[in-house]
């Protein structure tokens, strides 16, 4: 375990203002109105006391006073247990369990394929596009259903999921017509104070903000 060199008196966030994750764990940040220090870090560039902070060598690391956090999901739940309000997981132990393999699927099946939709290689950043495109057409029943990701209330699935939402200009993916239940949850989920709040300078070019 990584101890911090100078003990903090209040909480930071190592990020990558282009990285999905790290915005995630951005718009926690901002749901829960949390004063923390977010400290932009390009990969190429890292200060010194993150590679004694990370073991892993990423950029992605939370530190609260003593403790060192560097994996998404963990830190947004660290987050939301120290700060209960608002909730952003359910309560009972089921559909916790059910909110964290819809977070899984999500990393796995959809942020996986990020980088690759960054590719300088045409035809690997189209496959990827192609497979985001796929998945998230896959997913249009389930917001003719609800009126959040599977839930009648805001969640940390949510923070993940529209994240990948908003660059799907940037990456220029169209979904098509019959996914209108997805452009209309985006565009809620976009409008949300908060979400606009944990934009980066980088995340704002991406699209107009309304």
């Amino acid at each position: 375990m990584a101890s911090v060199p100078n003990r903090r008196s209040t909480m930071s966030l190592y990020v990558d203002e282009k990285d999905l994750e790290g915005h995630s764990v951005r718009l926690v940040l901002k749901e829960k109105d949390i004063t923390a220090d977010i400290i932009f870090v390009e990969e190429g560039n890292k200060p010194e006391d993150l590679d004694l902070l990370n073991p892993y060598g990423v950029v992605l690391t939370l530190v609260d006073r003593d403790l060192v956090l560097y994996q998404a999901q963990i830190i947004m739940e660290y987050l939301d247990e120290r700060y209960p309000h608002p909730p952003l997981m359910p309560v009972d132990p089921v559909s916790r369990a059910t909110n964290r393999q819809f977070r899984y699927r999500i990393t796995r099946d959809l942020f996986s394929l990020s980088i690759k939709a960054e590719s300088s290689e045409a035809e690997v950043a189209l496959d990827a596009k192609n497979q985001i495109r796929d998945n998230l057409q896959a997913l249009t029943p389930i917001f003719e259903q609800y009126k959040y990701f599977m839930s009648d209330e805001y969640s940390l699935v949510d923070m993940c999921l529209s994240t990948i939402l908003w660059r799907l200009g940037h990456w220029d993916i169209k979904l098509g017509g019959s996914s209108k239940a997805i452009y209309k949850y985006a565009d809620k989920m976009f409008q949300r104070e908060t979400f606009v709040a944990s934009l980066s300078d980088f995340e704002k070019e991406m699209r107009t903000i309304v």
